[in-house]
């Protein structure tokens, strides 16, 4: 049954995102709103839908450790096996915006995640990420939000549209609100299999989340971008990168702590420097020759490939 749940989940998946990339790419056209902007918010609030779905069932259920793992593991996954396998599959060309804007922010807003996560390790005490640090966490994501809605209103970023295809409105409605619909619906029968066939192995809660849930929840993200970037959308496949690791950090986290104070465990430590590392040496790759070509994408998914290694060899010891 758990097998089953994976594959129809699988399939309704890999259809929502390329519905919802055509529907919502049209929509930027019509409305002559910058795909960058598209996948910075409508695209990565969609993708991020399960992760927020997670969280706020595990902080209800009070299960602190699927909740971080949750959002740790998903920006990880995004970070390196996203991007590097949309990159592997055809390069992407990434914005100058995207190298000195989105992803100073990811990152401030990681630092920022790491000094609220590591009271144990900066002056002695436990290590939770309080109902405050939430409300601080949302704040920050609704600064976020605005400079985006700023972008569309002063029109500071011109992006060529002239190659996406213009459907009639409600076309693209139908379009980008059905496959949003199957996206999440996908992702909750793909977790709700994978979880399932976890703990059917016996595997513990913090390498569910940070493997199986943080993999399952981020699936919307690398269908979505892979198809985006095989459709030649690269800032929609690399905005609704980085916007869903912004999402996840400000908003899931954000909402999460605000419900129920998260506790930290000290073995996360080292998952959130891995994510720091991984998003600051993606910069550079970004920056050189303007595109992550697939090189430096077979270099990102192999880095991903090692952190599961290390994980395994963890959790068994």
């Amino acid at each position: 049954m758990d097998i089953l749940l994976l594959v129809i989940g699988f399939i309704l998946l890999v259809k929502g995102a390329d519905y919802f990339v055509d529907g919502s790419a049209s929509i930027a056209k019509k409305f002559r709103i910058p795909s960058i902007v598209i996948g910075l918010t409508l695209v990565a609030f969609g993708t991020s839908a399960p992760e927020l779905a997670v969280s706020i069932d595990a902080a209800l259920a009070k299960s602190n450790g699927l909740v971080f793992g949750n959002v740790i593991g998903s920006n990880i996954v995004n970070t390196l096996f996203v991007l590097g396998l949309s990159a592997a599959i055809k390069p992407i060309r990434v914005t100058l915006q995207t190298v000195f804007k989105e992803m100073p922010f990811v990152i401030i807003a990681t630092v920022a995640m790491m000094l609220m996560s590591m009271d144990q390790l900066i002056d002695g005490s436990e290590s939770i990420i309080t109902k405050v640090d939430g409300w601080l966490l949302l704040i920050f994501f609704a600064i976020y939000f605005y400079s985006m809605i700023e972008i569309i209103i002063l029109g500071k970023e011109k992006h060529e549209l002239e190659e996406i295809e213009l459907m009639p409105f409600p076309k693209s409605i139908l379009l980008t609100v059905g496959g949003l619909v199957a996206i999440v619906f996908g992702a909750d029968l793909t977790v709700k299999g994978a979880v399932g066939i976890a703990d059917a192995l016996g595997l513990s809660e913090t390498l569910i989340g940070l493997t199986v849930v943080a993999i399952g929840t981020s699936l919307p993200e690398l269908i979505t971008s892979v198809v985006a970037a095989k459709k030649g959308e690269n800032d929609i496949a690399v905005g609704n990168i980085v916007g869903s690791n912004i999402f996840n950090i400000l908003l899931v986290l954000g909402v999460s702590a605000t419900i129920n104070p998260i506790q930290i465990a000290a073995e996360n430590y080292i998952d959130l420097f891995i994510l720091l590392a991984a998003m600051v040496v993606s910069v550079p790759l970004m920056y050189t020759g303007k595109r992550l070509s697939r090189g430096e994408g077979v270099f990102m998914v192999s880095g991903y490939v090692a952190y599961m290694v290390y994980l395994v060899v963890r959790t068994i010891g």
